[in-house]
């Protein structure tokens, strides 16, 4: 190794050292730290309190039961819709593979708005099931038309679940397909013969094959299902840890909450990435058999675009509300079916209001800054780890994706203790700390798509150039970039579109109104009465078709490969 490239590399590796320590390693450590030492001294008062308190042990083992629900739902929806899709051939498969990332358009913090609104007692549900009831009295089934009037919201759990899941299963699908897909189509056939029928088959080779992928699927699903913030505060189901957390932010009580929080996430994280690198596994490997996807009858046809056009009706009703919401005149949606009168005035008070358009522009500059943050360092990350060799080269690798393992409200509550006190301080200034905090929950996105760039780039080509005299700056610029700019881009992308709708780190950090971005600005006119919540719609359609082209983008870039950025 010529001295300039060491010197590069010991340099990048500080640089990358120094940023973890400061914005994830010390955070954590003073959360952790704060939970037990007291006065100086070390104490477990709080973990004391916190145990004997109804509300901690209520929200523990609701969150719990959250993720574990959530993790069971979106696995049911998942696992036809893989073998559907990955073992099956039929008409418009490229067109129900688009449809089924569409519920990834909306985020739940989004979508539970419109759903809000849409399943409020005074809302279309209500209004279809009244009309239902009134043509069965009139046709005599039922005895006499009654209105329905159910407090669907009063759901709680149940609501809170289901918009979860509705969410998430595309992470699911997307880890099981590609996992499915892997699968040595011989081992199965060698159980067949044996004759052990599709269930047996399924249950005891193939599911046991595909068993890592769904795992490293599952435990994001349930970190996210366990640590969301948005669903539960705009459905008003205070019960969970990140709501007891944010509604308690200044308190000590937090502290044990938080480190909760931490230790089953970081458990999870570090238990499924064994999981899934130790577990011996068939891979496709030279002389494997390849899966043929199985051309299908026309009713096998219309049966699977049934179950898959049911599934993706019912995952889109979210988007559904939040488009009709927008498009209604306030107050014009109540009691009917459809809004009585649709206007694109909501569209337009967006640009006149004092919240709306200062947020998106906010999002805009923070999502940007954030964005080129991460490719920076995404690219340094991912040359130190594929082109060079190093001690702790492994710990690095973890270490770059330990944030899908803590919680964006956990993170925050770090950030606003920690750096309360210094020149960081968020109460007077949140933008360096949001915009540093975006950079660290969405480094694994741009990491892990920079590192299968440079993977999928030929050694030789580099050493061709520095055969010829270039330098090892320039090689890098003028080979390696230019070959890998198709990935970089696309985990930028998933970057910026993620970072714009940031909930838990927004809500925490950013509490000057003059610089909230657009999750608190829809947080703020969500709960508001009037014309609230029409023009939070109206910002959510704008947010869906942000997120909409940046997953198409995305998608033409990566492939069938998009799956192996929702993984732990």
């Amino acid at each position: 190794m010529s001295t300039g490239r060491r010197v590069f590399v010991v340099v990048a590796l500080a640089v990358v050292a120094a940023f973890f320590l400061c914005f994830l390693v010390y955070p954590v450590f003073y959360v952790l730290k704060g939970s037990v030492v007291k006065d100086g001294a070390w104490s477990v008062e709080l973990f004391r309190a916190a145990l004997e308190s109804w509300k901690f042990r209520q929200a523990v083992v609701n969150s719990l039961l959250l993720g574990v629900t959530v993790t069971l739902l979106t696995t049911v929806i998942a696992l036809p819709l893989a073998a559907a899709t990955v073992r099956y051939d039929f008409p418009g498969k490229r067109l129900v593979n688009g449809f089924i990332l569409l519920p990834l358009v909306l985020p739940p913090f989004v979508g539970a708005i419109g759903v809000k609104q849409m399943f409020a007692r005074s809302g279309a549900i209500n209004a279809l099931l009244s009309h239902v009831t009134w043509l069965l009295s009139e046709v005599g089934l039922l005895n006499a038309p009654r209105e329905v009037a159910i407090e669907w919201t009063r759901g709680g759990f149940w609501m809170v679940a289901a918009l979860a899941t509705l969410h998430l299963y595309p992470i699911m699908v997307l880890n099981v397909a590609a996992s499915l897909a892997s699968v040595d189509r011989s081992c199965e056939e060698a159980a067949q013969n044996l004759g052990a029928s599709r269930w047996n088959v399924f249950r005891r080779v193939t599911f046991p094959l595909m068993l890592p992928g769904y795992f490293a699927g599952a435990s994001i699903v349930f970190i996210w299902a366990f640590t969301d913030l948005g669903t539960p505060l705009v459905l008003n189901y205070p019960q969970v840890i990140p709501r007891q957390i944010y509604d308690n932010l200044n308190e000590p009580s937090s502290y044990p909450l938080v480190v909760m929080v931490l230790v089953v996430t970081a458990v999870l994280f570090v238990s499924a990435r064994a999981f899934v690198r130790g577990r011996l596994h068939a891979r496709m490997s030279r002389g494997a058999t390849r899966v043929m996807p199985r051309r299908t009858t026309r009713w096998g046809t219309l049966l699977i675009l049934l179950f898959i056009g049911g599934v993706t009706f019912v995952a889109i009703l979210p988007h559904i509300a939040v488009l009709l919401s927008a498009v209604a005149a306030p107050g014009g949606w109540q009691e009917t079916v459809l809004p009585r009168e649709m206007t694109l005035d909501n569209f337009a008070e967006i640009g006149e209001h004092r919240h709306a358009l200062p947020s998106i522009l906010n999002s805009l500059l923070y999502s940007s800054l954030a964005t080129a943050g991460a490719v920076v360092l995404g690219v340094v990350i991912a040359y130190l780890l594929t082109r060079e060799r190093f001690p702790g080269q492994g710990l690095l690798d973890t270490t770059v994706m330990m944030p899908l393992a803590i919680p964006g409200i956990a993170l925050a509550f770090g950030y606003l203790t920690s750096f309360g006190d210094g020149p960081l301080n968020p109460m007077r200034n949140p933008v360096p700390l949001l915009v540093i905090s975006y950079i660290v929950r969405r480094l694994p996105y741009m990491a892990r798509s920079a590192v299968a760039g440079f993977q999928h780039v030929s050694r030789s080509l580099e050493e061709a150039s520095t055969n010829l005299g270039a330098h090892g700056l320039t090689t890098l610029r003028r080979i390696t970039l230019p070959l890998v700019l198709a990935n970089l881009f696309a985990g930028a992308i998933l970057t910026f579109v993620f970072s714009m709708f940031e909930v838990s780190q927004s809500l925490v950090l950013a509490q000057d109104p003059r610089r909230w971005p657009i999750s608190n600005a829809l947080n703020h006119l969500g709960g508001r009465y009037g014309d609230g919540p029409w023009l939070a719609c109206a910002m959510g359609v704008i947010g869906m078709a942000v997120l909409a082209t940046g997953l198409i983008v995305v998608g033409r870039f990566l492939g069938r490969r998009m799956g192996e950025i929702f993984r732990a």
